[in-house]
C-alpha cells in the first residue's frame, strides 16, 4: 500500500464525520429557522408558554380611547412580579367593548382582537422607519374607537337595570356608534394580578344574567316582528311583492297545516292589505302568507342570507355569533316552520347586532357595511399607522327597493306601532317586535329596529332588545324598547 492510499484510508473517516456533522448542522439550522420563522406565532400562543405572557405584562401597552378622546384602557405601574397592569377608568361603561387582560385567563374584547397592535408587536409599529434601528424604544399601538362616551352613557342609563342590548351603527360606514348590554361588569376586577381576579371571574360566571357575555353580538334571540322587514325586502327584491300587490285578505290568523293551532295575529285582531299597511300594523297572517305562499323557501332562504343570516358578521370583536334562518323545511311538517320563520319566530334567531345591520342595510340603499369599532391606530409618537376603511359586507337588496322599504318603515313611526321612535326634525323609520317566550303568565322580548337622519339621508341605524317583559303584545316593543332607541339616536343626531 503506497502513501497516497494510506492517506486516503486515514482521511475517509474524517470526511464521513465532517459530512455527518454538516448534515446535523444543516438540520439543526433548518429546524431553528422553522421554529423561529414559521412556528413562532403558534408557539407564542400556546397556553403553556408563559414567557410570552410574562413579556406582555412586563412592557408598556397602548391605550384604548373613545371617539371623543376619553381613555378607556391604559397600563399603570404594578407592584408585583410584573411591571404593568391594565386599568379601565370607565369601569363597566365599556366593559364588553374593551374586554380585559389577565395573566391567568387571557383576554377578551378589543384587548383580544388588537393584542399585537396594543403590544406594539406588528411590523408597522415595531419599525416605524430606518432610524428606529438606532433608537432604544418600546413601541406600542394606541386604539381610537368609533363609540363616544356620551352615547354609551345614554344606552346605559335607559330603563335602569333591565336586561337589554343596544346597538347603533353608521349605515354608510359600518362604524359602531353604541354597543351596550346589561347586565355587564367592571373589567378592573378581572385585570388584577392577585387571586381576587379568579374569585371575581368565578362570581361573575355564576351571576344571574351572565354579565360576562356581550349579548349584543354573541347571543341570539327570536327577532319577532322586526324580522318582517327582511321578509318584506326579500319580497320586493324578488319582484313578487310591490307597493300594491299582493293585497292579502283581512283575517285574524294564518292556517297552519296539520293542526288546529293557527298562527294568530296579536289579540286576535283582523288585518290584511298591501305592503305598507301590513308592515304598519305588523300583520302576522299577511307576512306568514308572504313567506309561505308568495315567496316560498326557495326565495326566502337566499334572501335572508343576503342580509347576513347563516353567517358570522365580520365585527372586530372575538367570537361573534351567527344569526340563523332555517334552510330545511321537510314536507311532512307542512307550512308551519316557514310561516313562523317568516315572522321571526320558530327557528329564526338573530343577535341585536344582526338586526341593527339589517336596518342599516335598508338605510344604506341595500348595502350592509362591515361593522367595526376601530377608527385608527397610532404609535407612541402619535403617528397614524392604520385607519379603518369602510368595506361592504352584503348586498341585501337593490337601492330602489330599499327606498320603498324605508318609506314603509317611516309609516310605522308616523302611524303605526313605533310612534315612540319619532324625533322632531328628522326622518325616522322603524319596526317593533315582540318575541313571545311561551310562559304563563305571558312574557316576551321587546324589540325595535330603526334608522334616523335628515330626510333621505339616514345617519344612524339602531337595534334594541329588552328581555323578558310582561305581556305579549306588539305594543310592547313600541312602549319599552322604542324610548331607548330614540334616546340613543337623538344623542347621535343631536336632536331632542
Amino acid at each position: 500500500m503506497n502513501g497516497d492510499d494510506l492517506d486516503d484510508k486515514m482521511n475517509r473517516p474524517i470526511r464521513r464525520l465532517g459530512i455527518a456533522l454538516l448534515v446535523c448542522f444543516t438540520a439543526l439550522f433548518a429546524q431553528l429557522n422553522y421554529i423561529q420563522v414559521f412556528r413562532a406565532d403558534d408557539l407564542a400562543r400556546k397556553p403553556d408558554n408563559s414567557r410570552a405572557v410574562v413579556r406582555t405584562f412586563s412592557r408598556p401597552r397602548g391605550i384604548i380611547e373613545s371617539a371623543d378622546g376619553v381613555v378607556l384602557a391604559r397600563s399603570v405601574a404594578s407592584r408585583d412580579q410584573f411591571k404593568f397592569q391594565r386599568l379601565y377608568p370607565e369601569k363597566d361603561l365599556f366593559g364588553h367593548v374593551t374586554g380585559y387582560l389577565n395573566f391567568n385567563f387571557g383576554s377578551t374584547g378589543l384587548e383580544n382582537t388588537y393584542n399585537e397592535q396594543l403590544a406594539g408587536q406588528t411590523a408597522e409599529l415595531a419599525l416605524d422607519n430606518v432610524s428606529d434601528l438606532l433608537v432604544d424604544r418600546e413601541p406600542v399601538g394606541n386604539l381610537a374607537i368609533t363609540i363616544r362616551k356620551d352615547v354609551q352613557e345614554v344606552a346605559r342609563s335607559a330603563l335602569g337595570d333591565r336586561a337589554r342590548s343596544v346597538v347603533a351603527v353608521d349605515p354608510k360606514t359600518g362604524a359602531i356608534l353604541a354597543l351596550w348590554s346589561s347586565p355587564t361588569y367592571d373589567p378592573n376586577t378581572l385585570a388584577a394580578h392577585g387571586s381576587s381576579a379568579g374569585a371575581a371571574k368565578t362570581f361573575l360566571e355564576a351571576a344571574p344574567g351572565r354579565p360576562l357575555l356581550p349579548k349584543m353580538y354573541r347571543e341570539t334571540f327570536f327577532p319577532g316582528s322586526t324580522f318582517k322587514v327582511v321578509t318584506a325586502a326579500v319580497g320586493l327584491d324578488s319582484g313578487k311583492v310591490s307597493v300594491d300587490q299582493p293585497a292579502y285578505p283581512v283575517q285574524s290568523s294564518f292556517d297552519i297545516d296539520f293542526t288546529d293551532n293557527e298562527l294568530d295575529n296579536f289579540g286576535g285582531e283582523s288585518c290584511g292589505g298591501a305592503l305598507f299597511n301590513i308592515l304598519r300594523v305588523s300583520c302576522n297572517s299577511s307576512f306568514s302568507a308572504m313567506g309561505v305562499d308568495t315567496l316560498g323557501a326557495g326565495v326566502m332562504v337566499p334572501g335572508a342570507e343576503k342580509f347576513g343570516f347563516n353567517a358570522k358578521p365580520p365585527i372586530d370583536l372575538p367570537a361573534a355569533a351567527e344569526s340563523t334562518f332555517p334552510t330545511e323545511f321537510p314536507q311532512d311538517q307542512g307550512n308551519g316552520p316557514l310561516a313562523r320563520a317568516s315572522i321571526g319566530q320558530g327557528d329564526t334567531k338573530a343577535t341585536p347586532l344582526q338586526m341593527a345591520l339589517a336596518a342599516a342595510g335598508i338605510a344604506n340603499n341595500g348595502t350592509i357595511m362591515s361593522p367595526h369599532l376601530l377608527e385608527k391606530i397610532t404609535n407612541e409618537s402619535g403617528k397614524v399607522v392604520r385607519t379603518s376603511r369602510p368595506r361592504a359586507w352584503r348586498s341585501a337588496m337593490t337601492a330602489p327597493n330599499a327606498v320603498l322599504l324605508r318609506q314603509a318603515m317611516v309609516g310605522v313611526v308616523t302611524g303605526g306601532t313605533a310612534r315612540a321612535l319619532a324625533i322632531d326634525g328628522f326622518e325616522v323609520g322603524g319596526k317593533t317586535g315582540t318575541a313571545q317566550l311561551g310562559t304563563s303568565p305571558p312574557r316576551s322580548h321587546a324589540w325595535i329596529i330603526g334608522f334616523g337622519g335628515p330626510p333621505g339621508d339616514p345617519k344612524v341605524a339602531v337595534s334594541v332588545i329588552v328581555e323578558g317583559q310582561p305581556g305579549a303584545s306588539e305594543q310592547t316593543g313600541g312602549k319599552v324598547a322604542a324610548p331607548i332607541a330614540r334616546a340613543v339616536m337623538a344623542k347621535i343626531l343631536g336632536g331632542r
